[in-house]
């Protein structure tokens, strides 16, 4: 797969991972970022966030000479294929995975990366170069070796590379022939069990395996399929299975634009990235997803008691996430700094109760789930739901996260609306009908409040406003209609969406607001406002004008199939955090918007 975008090539980078780890592997085949024990780790594998530096913290093979390389995955997995090319006609090819398949009754995904070389061409020479790093790039990992495995002492866990290639080579940077298949296993500090070639070469194959009969399972659009899946796998990806937590993305600190210091660390699980995914996961089929995350959601709102959600948590279920940054990274093209941690923990986001009630609400009424909620559950989401209709007219930092403003957001405002319209729903399904009665009419009043506060008259008729302080707009008025908030064709949102495409759009991207932040004017357009443009007009019955909207985003991709966070939308580089689950969500939303109904063409 290729781009049609020569400006997205400084984020050409390849996501490998079995919900367990990730990493990301550039143009080249090296691995440039990697963190361990999981996504919220220390990256050992930093040298996209080095600088300059980039001989440290990678894992890469020179090839000598080389003068070309291709990448592209193994059908419907996260396997990486890369074949590097060299003058003299000698090539090889380079499988990267991270193990994941059932064994022994429990699905075997550890903290490894695999690495399979072969020569398809010539007598290739190579050299291995494998420099983890520990402290957050403090410095380069201290090791020990035996006779075919290395020790990495990353931290408190070490690293073992058992390997078939020659060990001294890999210590000292020789370059060496490769004349037959190279093993490289990078994973827990304990012997190898077997034969490493043997297991490897199994590993790859039920890894390839699991992957493929998992993409079968979705119900994909008959139109870009290959699109479809690729972001549904790379969206799973960033499930950390263990607990069923969500990130926002796996890195931290590409900036969504050159030099501005909008670096922020993603690999958290925001309440409100989460139920985008899943629901996005949804409408394909992929409820182990789902039935994972409602796990997780579970425990949160259990040691809420009650009380206050926060925006975001880790995916331990951790609530401090104090932000610091690393003083020993660079950051990535030297545009620092890199953050650790993300200080939106403290922040009042009201939408959140919402965003935890809608997906929550399936698990009662879906028969496919393996466990299916019960009155215990229902009473505990009430309780959110209570939060909810506490806060719906109160002040809070809003979905884009303001750090020295709140005021009444519309779209807080119209998640505590959807929360207590999805109560009343489930109550009645569950035979509540006086709960349903009170859910109803706090909706019913919730919505009130907003037509009278939100809806801002001018002399052209007038628009919902981003707040209710303000006349303002931004993007997430656009979702009235995901929210079933408001039909298309109701007049409000007609006029509502034409102020937005007169303020916000910039040619073919959308802008989340136009108005200064904390950090002055927004520089890059936000890829999922584009896509939520995209939605609201195949809603609108734009479906042409939405497809070839939707098909300029698609040229916009990295060789992956994939989108970050940002988007200039001038040169379209892309910017911000990668891959980055909005984006994602955004496609697969679209697509089932879009796309050619299977009835036609069968």
């Amino acid at each position: 797969m290729s781009t049609k975008n020569e400006h997205a090539s400084s984020l050409e980078l390849w996501p490998i991972g079995n919900c367990q780890v990730s990493g990301l592997i550039d143009r080249n085949g090296a691995l440039v970022w990697g963190c361990v024990p999981r996504v919220d780790g220390d990256p050992v594998f930093c040298a996209l966030m080095n600088g300059d530096q980039q001989d440290s913290g990678t894992w890469r093979f020179e090839l000598e000479g080389q003068i070309s390389a291709t990448q592209e995955y193994i059908r419907n997995t996260p396997t990486l294929l890369t074949r590097l090319e060299a003058e003299d006609g000698s090539a090889v090819e380079i499988l990267d995975f991270c193990p994941r398949f059932e064994r022994s009754g429990r699905m075997y995904r550890p903290v490894a990366f695999s690495r399979i070389v072969r020569p398809v061409a010539g007598t290739p020479r190579m050299r291995v170069i494998l420099r983890p790093m520990k402290n957050y790039g403090a410095s380069l990992a201290e090791t020990t070796n035996g006779t075919n495995h290395i020790r990495y002492l990353v931290g408190p866990q070490a690293l073992r590379l058992s390997t078939d290639a020659p060990v001294g080579y890999i210590l000292e940077n020789h370059a060496f022939r490769v004349e037959g298949d190279t093993h490289f296993f990078l994973g827990p500090d304990e012997g190898f069990f077997g034969n490493l070639r043997e297991e490897i070469r199994w590993m790859e194959q039920a890894t390839r395996k699991y992957w493929q009969l998992w993409s079968r399972g979705l119900a994909t659009p008959f139109e870009w399929q290959d699109e479809v899946i690729r972001c549904a796998i790379t969206l799973k990806l960033c499930q950390h299975e263990e607990t069923g937590a969500i990130v926002a993305a796996l890195t931290t600190s590409i900036p969504e634009a050159p030099n501005s210091e909008r670096n922020w660390d993603y690999r958290y699980c925001w309440i409100r990235d989460s139920y985008y995914t899943v629901q996005a996961l949804n409408r394909l089929g992929a409820l182990d997803v789902l039935e994972k995350y409602l796990r997780y959601l579970r425990n949160i709102v259990d040691s809420a008691k009650g009380g206050q959600i926060q925006p975001l948590y880790s995916v331990m279920g951790e609530s401090e996430l104090t932000e610091t940054t690393a003083a020993n990274l660079a950051g990535y093209r030297g545009m620092g700094p890199v953050r650790v941690g993300n200080a939106a923990w403290k922040q009042i986001q009201h939408d959140c109760y919402g965003q935890i009630v809608l997906p929550t609400a399936q698990g009662f009424l879906d028969k496919r789930l393996l466990r299916i909620a019960d009155d215990r559950d229902f009473e505990s989401l009430e309780q959110v739901g209570e939060t909810a209709w506490k806060m719906h007219d109160q002040p809070d930092a809003g979905l884009w996260e303001f750090r020295t403003r709140q005021e009444v957001h519309t779209y807080s405002a119209v998640m505590s609306w959807a929360a207590c319209d999805r109560l009343s729903n489930v109550a009645h399904y569950l035979g509540k009908p006086d709960r349903a009665e009170i859910w109803r009419e706090r909706a019913e009043k919730i919505r009130a409040t907003i037509e009278a506060k939100a809806w801002k008259a001018n002399g052209e008729g007038g628009h919902y406003g981003a707040s209710f302080e303000s006349n303002y707009l931004d993007a997430s008025l656009l979702q009235l209609l995901e929210l079933r908030y408001i039909e298309p064709e109701d007049e409000r949102f007609i006029a509502t969406f034409a102020q937005i495409e007169r303020d916000l759009r910039r040619g073919e991207h959308m802008l989340r607001y136009a108005a200064e932040d904390d950090f002055g004017a927004p520089e890059t357009a936000f890829n999922i406002c584009t896509f939520w443009l995209i939605e609201a007009l195949a809603l609108m019955d734009r479906k042409d004008e939405a497809r070839e909207l939707f098909t300029t985003m698609l040229d916009h991709r990295t060789g992956s199939g994939l989108l970050s966070e940002d988007m200039d939308f001038e040169t379209g580089e892309l910017w911000g955090n990668f891959p980055q689950t909005y984006s994602l969500v955004g496609t697969i939303n679209c697509v089932g918007l879009l796309s050619k109904s299977w009835n036609t063409v069968r």
